[in-house]
């Protein structure tokens, strides 16, 4: 689902995710490298969190969620992909 203001071709504008990319591929390696690892660690962390309280079956847990709250998890995937490349930029300048 696109938003109103997600028009990748505006050099100004676009969806997170592909300003996202942009910043990844255009930063400093090291910069990048190290925010991916942290962010990770996060995902790993949380993965964990998750089997404690869920069970090992959280991919299916997930898929249902994703499913069930397809507009929230779009809002936060964007929030993470926004995020992410917040921590590249203010580390790159």
């Amino acid at each position: 689902m696109y938003g109103l203001f997600e028009d990748e071709d505006d050099v100004f504008v676009g969806s997170p995710k592909s300003k996202f990319l942009d910043v990844v591929f255009n930063a400093n390696n090291d910069v990048v490298r190290y925010e991916l690892e942290k962010f990770i660690d996060k995902v790993a962390a949380m993965e964990v969190l998750l089997t404690q309280h869920i069970g090992d079956d959280i991919d299916k847990q997930l898929k249902s969620i994703a499913i069930t709250n397809e507009d929230e998890v779009d809002t936060k995937a964007k929030s993470l992909y926004i995020e992410l490349m917040g921590a590249v930029l203010s580390k790159s300048e």
